[in-house]
């Protein structure tokens, strides 16, 4: 059982104009194939999702940003809520997205624009064995095919895809560096060499 409690209610809600601010976060993991050192980075990613309380399709962790957070410790929240995971939050965010919520149309005073909603990426460091909402939803690692496939929402997807473009460049970015660092060495090693067999 969970000494944590998830925060329920609108009170504390943040708005925008008419739009509902929410926020959330795209949880994954690396996995490390020792084996296979030629598979792509987009198949060694795995996001995090849960089902939806009452359903069976998948989403990934968000929910209201409230006014006594900033949009980072709301996405943090909710990670820690939906899903049970701890982790990096990128400080950047993945994007933001408009659209209407499914419950809008049973509280139709509550979010006459519809909702804005933050999205991050977690590198997940810790999943807790139970959670706020643990008896409502079931997390899946998934890879990111299964994920797009899977995805309830079509602006969910769209983030997913930010999220995947994002991680390939920050890859190419690393091994860019670690190839530069190499180059470096090596020439620093030449140079080196060829001072001691000048002299």
């Amino acid at each position: 059982m969970s000494n944590l409690l998830a925060r329920t209610g609108r009170d504390r809600q943040r708005y925008d104009n008419n739009f509902r601010l929410v926020s959330g976060c795209i949880p994954y993991r690396v996995v490390k194939d020792e084996d296979d050192s030629s598979v792509d980075f987009e198949n060694k990613l795995q996001v995090l999702m849960v089902s939806s309380p009452n359903r069976h399709d998948l989403v990934f962790p968000k929910g209201g940003w409230e006014d006594d957070e900033t949009v980072l410790e709301a996405a943090s929240r909710e990670a820690m809520e939906e899903a049970g995971v701890k982790g990096i939050l990128r400080e950047e965010p993945l994007g933001v997205w408009e659209f209407r919520s499914k419950s809008s149309s049973a509280e139709p005073d509550c979010c006459l624009g519809g909702c804005k909603g933050y999205m991050f990426s977690l590198e997940v460091t810790e999943e807790l064995a139970t959670w706020p909402e643990h008896e409502n939803r079931e997390r899946r690692w998934l890879n990111v095919k299964e994920a797009l496939e899977l995805c309830r929402y079509e602006w969910m997807q769209c983030a997913l895809e930010e999220f995947l473009r994002v991680m390939a460049e920050d890859g190419r970015g690393k091994e860019e560096t670690l190839a530069a660092s190499s180059l470096s060495n090596r020439e620093e090693r030449q140079i080196g060499s060829s001072v001691l067999l000048c002299s």
